[in-house]
């Protein structure tokens, strides 16, 4: 039997709960990623380049400082995102698996589900498509401006990049997912006004 998990009068079964876990910690990682090439990204504008070798410089003391302060704040964010982790967990299982209950005039209405069906696909192909062309504009030339800033600029702000793109590609897959699920109901939800 499938276990299920339940807060709030709302079950979900493990294969749900799976994709929230996934989703939760693909947000932890991208926070991550943010927090460090942001704070890298500051420490590049102060000292562009040397910063290893002003640490080699430093007393064993110092070093020893450093990378347990570096060591500290990773296990309080750890720490922090372990505590959210059920909360997390939760908002994206709402989010992606809400239920929500079909008129019953519109329930075996095939003509409304192919129009609902197609509109969705529709304005789901606009986005990929919208996204493959930004792609294509932004890194297929290697005279683009963003490539030619992103091959010039320090590691910092090619981490904080990396950690924006995760995170635009993880909003962009749950806009999709909630999109597909919830869009129907919103359809109908307009041609039920419309009929009135």
């Amino acid at each position: 039997m499938d276990e299920s998990y339940s807060s709030s009068n709302e079950i979900y079964p493990s294969n749900q709960r799976v994709v929230g876990d996934v989703f939760y910690i693909f947000i932890v990682l991208a926070c991550l990623t943010c927090i460090t090439g942001g704070i890298w990204s500051i420490f590049d504008s102060i000292m562009p380049t040397g910063k290893f070798d002003v640490f080699l410089g430093l007393t064993l003391g110092y070093q020893i400082a450093i990378i347990a302060g570096i060591l500290a704040g990773l296990f309080f964010l750890l720490i922090f995102f372990f505590g959210l982790f059920k909360k997390g967990r939760k908002w994206v299982l709402h989010f992606i698996f809400n239920v929500r209950e079909i008129e019953e005039k519109y329930k075996n209405r095939i003509d409304v589900k192919i129009a609902a069906g197609g509109l969705l696909i529709s304005i789901m192909a606009i986005i990929i498509g919208i996204i493959i062309s930004l792609i294509q504009e932004l890194g297929s030339s290697e005279t683009s401006p963003f490539f030619v800033f992103l091959i010039s600029s320090p590691a910092g702000y090619k981490i904080l990049f990396s950690g924006i793109a995760v995170f635009a590609i993880l909003a962009v897959t749950l806009f999709m997912i909630y999109f597909w699920k919830n869009g129907y109901y919103v359809i109908l939800r307009v041609m039920g006004k419309l009929e009135k």
